[in-house]
């Protein structure tokens, strides 16, 4: 399959939010091309951790490892357990999670290029290179940047980025029975760590936003803190990614933003996959017919707006964010809150 000269939509990124932009609008019989700069579209740095409200009405069941109705959330002071009678969150393999979207897009009728990088981006002229280390010019009328936290496309609109995180995961053979939460200040400061049982495997990580720590002291604090839990990290590969939650809209004049991209994850947990999807979706929506509602994208920022002012008072001083965290712990545990107060989700059917 040879890249084209010219398609009316142009998506780089294959991730969930641009795959599933893509699936939409090739269902319509659109032309759709999108450009994946990996070998294959899935594998991410990611804890693999979804929000089974929001994302199983979009993820098919099959696709889910384990799935949980208790979430255990730690400080350095107590713990609660959430529970509820129906799934809290599931975990997937996002490497499966992306080949299965991919197909679904390319059988509407979307074509993937994979193992392309993109050089440059002025307004809706794309320069790329191929594989085999040519370069090609895409023009298209629709440019969508799903590209993740260092979206070339964002940079093309001069669009800052301040506000971003670290993540770092390690996944490791094994099986566990609990899923866990860890606000733990004095390993993670206002970040969390997260211990996310997969089918045969265990996703060990950590997140902050930037100014919490730097990502070479949140892996060495992930490693001395996962030794205590019983999990020696050092013989296994670490992987790390930056989030970005500087949202600042996604929708510039037929170039738009989708996910980590616009911006659009929580700086409180780390979660983008939803984010991405609902973007991506409303983005497909938006080019179909402008008129049509960006409800579930404005509420999404609400939501971001409410867990940075979590961020911004954590940050504020030591002891105000261990204060902070046993508080949010001791209101879960008295449901003075909701644990979906937490998720990005906004459409629960609890």
């Amino acid at each position: 399959m040879k890249l084209p000269e010219f398609s009316e939509i142009l998506i780089i990124g294959a991730g969930p939010g641009g795959l599933a932009c893509a699936l939409k609008l090739a269902r319509l019989g659109r032309d759709v091309v999108i450009l994946e700069r990996k070998k294959q579209p899935g594998p991410k740095v990611c804890a693999g951790g979804i929000t089974w409200d929001g994302l199983i009405k979009i993820v098919p069941e099959h696709l889910i490892e384990r799935s949980f109705c208790d979430q255990h959330i730690y400080s350095r002071f107590q713990q609660t357990c959430v529970s509820a009678p129906d799934p809290i969150i599931a975990t997937i393999n996002r490497k499966t999670l992306g080949q299965w979207m991919a197909s679904q897009a390319t059988e509407a009728g979307a074509q993937l290029f994979t193992d392309v990088l993109v050089k440059n981006v002025s307004g809706h002229t794309v320069t790329v290179q191929t594989s085999t280390g040519k370069t090609h010019i895409l023009n298209c009328s629709h440019l969508i940047g799903a590209d993740g936290a260092h979206s070339v496309v964002r940079r093309s609109l001069n669009i800052p980025t301040v506000h971003i995180g670290p993540g770092i995961n390690y996944q490791i053979p094994g099986q566990i029975e609990k899923m866990e939460w860890h606000l733990n200040t004095r390993a993670f400061g206002y970040g969390y760590g997260w211990i996310f049982p997969h089918k045969d495997s265990v996703s060990i990580g950590a997140y902050g936003p930037r100014g919490n720590m730097s990502g070479k002291m949140l892996k060495k604090s992930l490693i001395n803190w996962a030794a205590k839990q019983g999990f020696t990290l050092e013989a296994h590969k670490c992987q790390a990614a930056m989030i970005n939650y500087d949202y600042r809209g996604y929708a510039f004049d037929r170039t738009w933003l989708v996910g980590d991209a616009a911006g659009l994850a929580s700086g409180l947990t780390g979660e983008g996959m939803y984010p991405a999807i609902v973007s991506g979706e409303t983005v497909a929506d938006k080019i179909i017919d402008p008129a049509s509602s960006d409800s579930r994208i404005l509420e999404m920022v609400k939501k971001q707006q409410q867990h940075h002012r979590v961020i911004s008072l954590a940050s504020r001083h030591p002891a105000l964010c261990s204060l902070l965290m046993e508080s949010l712990i001791l209101m879960l545990k008295c449901r003075v809150i909701n644990f979906h107060t937490l998720e990005m989700a906004t459409d629960h059917r609890r």
